[in-house]
């Protein structure tokens, strides 16, 4: 317990104030199915935080990262989050990249909903109170393959999602022949068929597309007005951004693949519309913050990227209901990359997560606002996972982007 004096108009107010002083005792992960990384973080107090170090194909190396990280964290205040964050981004000689901003994710994540459940409140209410009281979101109906679009579609409608985002194509050449570029026009124009002039369709490229294929394909694509086209190019290419954004009125989303303000800076200033930090890639709630406030004085609106797990839905949500330029939110309930394991297997309550005419509804439980089934957690980490991205090629034998 700690006592304070508060010097006021009327004079001196002694008040004792309920913190019981701790620090970090324990940081454990946890490889779950389907593709997840679970960070547990746990105070000398009792109190348990939560964070999601996901990231697809490279868990084991993150898991690594987070037991070097813990170095620092054990016997440390976790309630320094800043200066957490601080060192653990910024006092290694070699830095950043997407093992280590991923690490880092996971932790900030847990040390944030300790704070949370420590003080009884909600995140957002730590990160300046609610400005919405509800969270638009969007279901994934796949796209890789044609068939069924229709049908994948209809299912999202009938739960209430007034939203879908879809991939356009499978591998894609350099230089699209009129089949490639007829069947990904085909592709969307279904979906807007089952989808009508009410709800939306984003469409991601998922870094398949060359400059040219982009500024030729974008234009077709105008008459069935997308939400967004997501990551025409390869984030290695970002400084092509620009010359897409100015070759079609659609609105151009990038970020997945992009890990800090540094990063984010570069296709702000060539004129995407949508941002998508990734909460689980992106160095946590503390950089999404400030990513979303730089995006802001670019009229940019954030829409985080997340076809992952509870906790990093939760961190989303969390940053989404005090974020002014929040758009949408992704999330993975029924997504094709689930096998073996779902979303919400992990917690103990589903409610807070449970869609309500297309939304998610404020988050009112204290932390990141749900409580992590920890019993299913460790029985998912003795099975592991071994997930890995897919490797794709060209009909000549060369590698293609998946």
């Amino acid at each position: 317990m700690t006592t304070s004096r508060v010097e006021t108009a009327v004079g001196r107010v002694e008040t004792t104030v309920s913190r019981v002083e701790t620090t970090v005792s324990r940081v454990e992960t946890f490889l779950v199915a389907p593709r997840w990384l679970f960070v547990r973080i746990e105070t000398e107090a009792g109190v348990v935080g939560w964070g999601e170090a996901s990231l697809e194909g490279h868990s084991n190396a993150v898991r690594t990262a987070v037991d070097q990280f813990a170095e620092h964290l054990l016997g440390s205040d976790p309630a320094r989050i800043e200066d957490h964050w601080q060192v653990l981004t910024k006092s290694g000689f070699y830095r950043g990249g997407p093992v280590l901003a991923s690490a880092v994710s996971g932790i900030d994540q847990a040390l944030w909903d300790i704070k949370g459940k420590t003080l009884g409140v909600p995140v957002h209410e730590l990160l300046g109170g609610a400005v919405r009281d509800r969270i638009r979101v969007y279901g994934w109906v796949g796209g890789d393959d044609p068939s069924g679009i229709a049908e994948a579609i209809q299912a999202q409608i009938d739960i209430g999602l007034t939203a879908v985002k879809m991939n356009a194509c499978g591998p894609m050449g350099p230089l699209g022949s009129v089949a490639e570029i007829d069947a990904v026009l085909e592709r969307v124009a279904a979906a807007r068929e089952v989808l009508g002039p009410h709800r939306d369709v984003a469409v991601d490229f998922h870094g398949r597309l060359t400059l040219a294929n982009a500024r030729r394909i974008a234009p077709l694509l105008e008459p069935l007005r997308p939400f967004f086209i997501e990551e025409p190019v390869v984030p290695e290419n970002s400084h092509l951004i620009g010359q897409i954004a100015a070759s079609t009125s659609i609105p151009i989303a990038t970020g997945e693949r992009l890990y800090s303000r540094q990063d984010f800076l570069p296709v702000l200033q060539a004129g995407i519309a949508v941002a998508q930090p990734d909460l689980s890639h992106a160095g946590g709630i503390s950089e999404v913050r400030r990513i979303a406030a730089m995006a802001e004085v670019y009229d940019v609106q954030l829409a985080p990227h997340c076809p992952l797990g509870p906790i990093a839905l939760a961190a989303c949500l969390q940053v989404g209901f005090s974020t002014p330029n929040f758009l949408i939110q992704e999330q993975s309930i029924g997504i094709h990359y689930n096998q073996g394991a779902e979303m919400l297997d992990y917690v103990l309550d589903t409610a807070p997560l449970q869609f309500v005419n297309g939304n998610i509804e404020r988050l009112t439980g204290p932390g990141l606002g749900i409580d992590v089934d920890e019993t299913a957690v460790r029985a998912a980490d003795a099975r592991g996972h071994s997930w890995r991205t897919p490797v794709w090629r060209h009909p000549d034998g060369s590698l293609a982007e998946w």
